[in-house]
């Protein structure tokens, strides 16, 4: 399983789609960091380079990030099946099971490795503004980015690291969801538009305030909610996550090929 795993982890950053969307992460940073606007636009002034991940994330958690991890998990499973490899793949001595469960795992992964990359993208972009202490907020805490005083350099680390670890937890449900689709569709197209469709389906669910916190897309704000209400929102992360890997493994082992 070891062998299999390191093949697929190999193989997600030889797909296009995770070349492009890291090219995206590394430069979306930038318009935060030189954007001459932001105060007309937002109401506040760029203190200090830890504030440039807080507004990459703000910014791209509700449709970007989602996008590019959709996009990714379709098609790690999804160029397979395009490439007509699939079928001599399964002759080797593995079990289906195992072999989608290493898609599975290397799906999940990509959004820690997404996140990682746009963190250090951001403070890259951020450093002419200097990472001493400053007056304000990460933007990722409880304080937002006013903040409440003095803001230290390891306490605003801090608050970016778990920030950033909460929303890549988050996106791993979307991965899931995303092989499940492709499983469904056997292509990556489906698989991708299927999960974007749920996820706008979704967001117009919070209409209905019972289910708001549910849903799935109310579990990409995660990474701004207070340490007290995290139990809750991981606990359910994890239950959707197993979930469409659950019933992705399933389907797959029911296909005909």
């Amino acid at each position: 399983m070891s062998v299999l795993l390191k093949m697929e982890l190999s193989k997600l950053w030889r797909l296009t789609s995770v070349r492009f969307g890291l090219l995206v992460l590394v430069l979306f940073p930038v318009l935060w960091a030189y954007a001459p606007g932001i105060f007309e636009v937002y109401g506040f002034f760029l203190v200090s380079g830890y504030q440039v991940p807080a507004l990459g994330l703000l910014s791209s958690m509700q449709f970007l990030l989602p996008l590019l991890t959709a996009i990714t998990a379709a098609e790690l499973l999804g160029i397979e099946i395009a490439n007509g490899t699939l079928p001599t793949v399964l002759l080797r001595p593995i079990t289906r099971p195992n072999w989608l469960a290493a898609k599975l795992v290397a799906a999940a992964a990509y959004p820690f490795a997404m996140l990682t990359v746009f963190l250090l993208a951001s403070l890259v972009a951020g450093a002419q503004f200097g990472f001493g202490t400053f007056v304000g907020g990460t933007g990722l805490g409880e304080a937002g980015l006013l903040g409440t005083g003095a803001m230290t350099p390891g306490g605003a680390l801090a608050e970016l690291l778990r920030g950033y670890v909460l929303a890549a937890l988050a996106l791993v449900p979307i991965a899931m969801l995303a092989v499940m689709f492709t499983v469904v569709f056997m292509n990556a197209a489906g698989g991708a538009l299927a999960t974007l469709a749920t996820l706008i389906f979704m967001q117009l669910l919070v209409v209905f305030p019972r289910l708001e916190r549910f849903l799935l897309t109310t579990q990409l704000n995660a990474y701004s909610l207070p340490t007290s209400d995290l139990s809750w929102v991981v606990a359910l992360i994890f239950l959707y996550a197993a979930l469409f890997a659950a019933v992705a493994v399933v389907l797959f082992e029911r296909k005909d090929f």
